[in-house]
């Protein structure tokens, strides 16, 4: 039986075809861009702190997911998939930002770091600020991002040494937040005084944290020990210095 070369040469660009789309597809997947991410982050985060120096001496992977952040197309993600991203995408593109000028002693000795500065995310021009607001913070009403969100400084909660996954999104926020928010140093308690200091978090985004009540009534959702509610509150003086390790 013979074959004809047409049909042989269609053949094999249709699977040629088929093959690309496959490979486009996956690149722009939630899942190829979570694992990628989630890497990174094992590789160059730890106790919080992050590697700034030996990513700024090799930036090949920070650049790389750094590009594909701005390629995106969040077009069929859930709605799991889309936090996840922009909560990855916004953790990346501040250690990029601060690694693409390093050495710097806090992230505000970039002019413009978190507000002026736009970077592509998902197709649009966004600065950090405005990837944080709009993104998640305003379509969400979560203030648990907080604690999942990179600020460069020490005062700012432990960054994660993983990626958020959709499938593990609601553990994983309730995570992030239980542990920081159970943390003497991070969240201070003043018994003898019936005070309680609080990040200046609590502060700058107040309407985060008492929509359906005090803020400290959002505390308790996630203390082992609870803060009586009548303690004062009192906010402590945010430490900028960068969070190298």
């Amino acid at each position: 039986m013979s074959i004809n070369p047409d049909i042989m040469k269609r053949t094999s660009y249709t699977l040629l075809l088929v093959f690309i789309t496959t490979l486009s597809t996956f690149a722009n997947s939630s899942k190829a861009f979570t694992e990628k991410a989630d890497a990174f982050f094992k590789k160059y985060v730890k106790n919080g702190s992050v590697a700034y120096k030996a990513i700024n001496l090799d930036k090949a992977e920070i650049t790389s997911l750094y590009k594909e952040i701005g390629k995106m197309n969040l077009s069929s993600f859930s709605v799991n998939e889309k936090k996840a991203f922009y909560i990855n995408a916004y953790n990346i593109i501040v250690i990029y930002w601060v690694a693409e000028y390093y050495p710097l002693k806090s992230p505000l000795d970039k002019s413009g770091f978190f507000d002026k500065v736009k970077h592509k995310v998902a197709g649009e021009d966004l600065s950090l600020n405005a990837l944080e607001i709009k993104k998640l913070l305003l379509p969400y009403k979560d203030g648990r991002f907080h604690f999942v969100l990179a600020c460069a400084a020490k005062s700012c909660p432990p960054l994660a040494s993983f990626a958020i996954h959709p499938e593990k999104l609601e553990e994983q926020l309730n995570e992030r937040t239980t542990m920081a928010l159970n943390n003497g140093e991070w969240l201070r308690v003043v018994t003898a005084d019936k005070k309680v200091a609080l990040s200046k978090i609590f502060d700058w985004y107040k309407g985060d944290f008492t929509q359906k009540g005090s803020a400290i009534e959002w505390i308790n959702q996630y203390r082992k020990m609870k803060i009586p509610t009548d303690y004062v509150i009192e906010y402590y003086e945010y430490n900028w210095s960068l969070n190298e390790g």
